[in-house]
């Protein structure tokens, strides 16, 4: 019984860390922050949506909208940006794989930004050369749940009846961040 209990904690423990690629301490640096003078080098651990992916010779660049990481260093699934950035990294990584919409974190060191547009604004891509991208698995659909509580008709199996009781009623499921 003690194995097992040990053997328990030791998985939540894993659970909890970023996967081997993506370990290490990196400089607590934003995109937006990364654009001021000074930086470049800093080695930075940053992730969030990929909004395109380049292919070019010799290397692929992903436009990455960037999110907040979690403990185990995943994007999390939040509208807060601290702006976009722009990483580059050796080889190919194909663009049906690497589609707009996945999520991904990159390590690497900081380049100095790169200009660009964002449709038809000037936009200044903090860049990133990455030594390490990872693509995260894409997450199950999220069912939505309304919970109702309190007096009146309810409807379930068996038909409609009166009473005080209450559940969760199914309103919907959560594709890439919008109910449907």
């Amino acid at each position: 019984m003690r194995h097992v209990c040990m053997l328990a904690a030791l998985l939540v423990l894993a659970a909890c860390r970023p996967p081997a690629p993506l370990q290490g301490t990196y400089t607590p640096l934003t995109p937006n922050g990364a654009l001021q003078p000074g930086t470049t080098g800093e080695h930075v651990r940053w992730g969030g949506e990929i909004a395109s992916t380049t292919p070019k010779n010799g290397e692929t660049c992903f436009e990455v909208v960037s999110k907040p990481l979690d403990g185990r260093a995943r994007p999390e699934t939040t509208d807060q940006t601290d702006g976009r950035f722009v990483a580059c990294s050796s080889g190919f990584y194909d663009p049906q794989v690497y589609e707009p919409g996945r999520q991904i974190t990159v390590v690497g060191a900081l380049e100095p930004p790169t200009a660009g547009k964002v449709g038809e604004a000037e936009y200044s891509f903090a860049t990133v050369r990455a030594d390490s991208v990872y693509l995260w698995p894409k997450r199950p659909r999220e069912l939505g749940y309304y919970p109702y509580y309190g007096w009146g008709p309810y409807w379930g199996w068996g038909g409609p009846w009166w009473g005080w009781g209450g559940g969760a009623v199914f309103v919907g499921r959560r594709i890439g961040g919008r109910w449907h």
